[in-house]
């Protein structure tokens, strides 16, 4: 494996924690209540009503999920995360690390390998766990499997849509936490209300730019979210490689990794005027993916010696055996 170790100049000054890493039609959601109806969606699977998988009620810590007020352990930190992010998460740094990380000159590596080094990487915007991501991972593969034997791309979906979160690591960079997790939103257009500690955006050079501030900002009537700056993070990334290295995966699938931390536009319904058609068949995917992603999350550990076999197969399947990284 060949690696390349580079500290990045965010031409910012923040905060920062010190890390230790030890080398049918539509869905209806209600918090926690989640319907789905037989469809028929642009990849060409029928899409069976799921009838194995129990929403739970409350999470890991005996709250309700995506509970971002609430006081706890976890909850300033979170609120943290989330403030400078806002802050510092304008088009311009969208820009500068979209140039960067296209590169993808940093680590060559199978997408197996990228999944042991999430062993060592914790989410901290996350309230609703406090485990390694490859926990997470093999969890929300897991489930989906369970409901939809048959569409392996989704259970393959399911393992690898928060492999971007490696960003953390000082192999690559050693991005802040604000940089690479939580909740993804546009740059370069309104900041929606609908956004997680929306208060923050105020301190963000774009909140009072004419040219980003509006609802449209740079961006025309359904142009499509391809055309759309995202805020940078773990999304975005793995989006970027697996477009790049080739992956055979569906757009769905390109479309869930991408889009899985944008709840402002598939949970609160926000942005819909910038999507086009393709984007809106896709988002049925999204929102069945959605519930395996946030409520599959518990202390229940999966025996990853059991089920890795059957994810070598779809890796080898859907990616080729090395990717640039």
């Amino acid at each position: 494996m060949t690696i390349i170790i580079e500290q990045l100049d965010f031409g910012v000054e923040v905060e920062q924690k010190k890390y230790a890493i030890n080398g049918k039609e539509n869905v209806v959601e209600n918090e926690g209540e989640i319907e789905e109806k037989n469809v028929v969606i642009d990849v060409g699977f029928r899409v069976p009503k799921p009838n194995n998988f129990l929403v739970p009620q409350t999470n890991s810590f005996g709250q309700t999920f995506r509970d971002y007020e609430t006081e706890g352990e976890r909850q300033p930190g979170v609120e943290q995360v989330y403030r400078l992010s806002h802050i510092y998460q304008s088009v311009d740094f969208v820009r500068k690390m979209r140039e960067e990380y296209s590169k993808l000159n940093r680590v060559e590596m199978s997408i197996w390998e990228c999944c042991e080094l999430l062993n060592e990487v914790v989410d901290e915007s996350d309230p609703d766990l406090d485990e390694p991501q490859i926990e997470h991972l093999l969890q929300t593969a897991e489930a989906i499997r369970k409901d939809y034997p048959n569409e392996d791309w989704l259970h393959l979906t399911g393992l690898i849509h928060d492999l971007g979160k490696v960003l953390l690591l000082p192999m690559f960079g050693g991005l802040p936490q604000w940089a690479v997790v939580g909740d993804t939103n546009p740059v370069g257009c309104a900041f929606d209300e609908s956004i997680v500690h929306h208060k923050y955006f105020a301190e963000n050079p774009d909140y009072n730019n004419p040219a980003y501030n509006t609802k449209y900002g740079i961006y025309t009537e359904e142009c499509g979210l391809e055309n759309v700056l995202m805020s940078f993070g773990h999304d975005d990334y793995m989006y970027i490689v697996a477009k790049e290295n080739k992956s055979t995966l569906p757009s769905s699938a390109l479309f869930i990794i991408r889009y899985h931390s944008f709840y402002a536009m598939h949970k609160a319904g926000a942005y819909k005027h910038l999507m086009n058609e393709e984007d809106k068949e896709n988002l049925k995917w999204l929102h069945i993916f959605n519930k395996y992603d946030l409520y599959s999350k518990s202390k229940v550990k999966i025996d990853v010696d059991k089920v890795k076999p059957y994810y070598l197969s779809l890796i080898n399947k859907y990616f080729p055996e090395k990717l640039k990284w």
